[in-house]
């Protein structure tokens, strides 16, 4: 299968996402630039982490008009899986891909650390590898990270399982105290309503190997060859 990773002017995980994806997992991979129009065949679309256009006037705002998201959201809307990486998720939201938005911090500070995260749901394509509640060990480095709904809008994404990762302890407590950003009901991801786009603020590129800290973020790769293999099987 084929990985199409994203660049913007002002990403700084394209390559991160592309080395993890062709080298980690083993996939075929390409960089597509934002001016074009072609995904190139794209199986699995990465929009990676970085600050896409100096994130001028707010973080995916200018990003959200580049030519290259005409394609991916037909590729969306065909049920193509779509993975969106800090800024990426970022991207997604401003281009209504997916629901609510990104505000500063609520300390008011860039962080970066790696912090356990929880997987919420697994009949997502990024989240198929994975064990319902299992903790991954992800890094964040984000300043506005801090995922915002209204609450009718929060209210169905929690009931629909719209929620794919929270923020939580190493053993899967969900608490204000280990919530580094102050997201609404400590959320680290979501998906759309038809689960095959998912945006998540924590970088999985960038723990894909233990020298990383981390092998965990292999799997939300992972997860997307399995769930192209599962599908083709479904099919046959």
């Amino acid at each position: 299968m084929k990985f199409s990773v994203v660049v913007f002017p002002g990403s700084n995980s394209d390559y991160d996402a592309f080395y993890a994806a062709s080298r980690v997992v083993g996939e075929d991979a390409a960089l597509v630039w934002h001016k074009d129009t072609d995904l190139q065949g794209a199986d699995v679309v990465i929009l990676p982490g970085g600050f896409a256009h100096g994130d001028y006037l707010r973080t995916g705002a200018i990003a959200r008009f580049s030519p290259i998201m005409g394609a991916v959201k037909a590729f969306a809307d065909r049920g193509g899986p779509v993975l969106g990486i800090c800024n990426g998720f970022q991207v997604l939201l401003e281009a209504g891909l997916l629901p609510g938005a990104m505000v500063r911090n609520d300390r008011v500070k860039f962080v970066s650390q790696l912090v356990p995260v929880r997987v919420e749901q697994t009949d997502t394509p990024f989240t198929a590898a994975c064990a319902s509640k299992q903790v991954l060990r992800l890094p964040i480095a984000h300043g506005e990270g801090n995922y915002y709904a209204p609450p009718e809008v929060l209210a169905e994404i929690e009931a629909r399982r719209q929620v794919v990762f929270r923020y939580s302890s190493p053993s899967g407590e969900v608490s204000d105290a280990y919530n580094p950003n102050g997201s609404l009901n400590s959320i680290a991801g979501i998906c759309n309503r038809e689960r095959n786009v998912v945006g998540l603020m924590p970088h999985p590129e960038r723990a894909s190997e233990a020298q990383l800290g981390s092998a965990d973020g292999r799997l939300v790769l992972a997860s997307a060859v399995k769930w192209a293999a599962e599908g083709m099987l479904r099919h046959a």
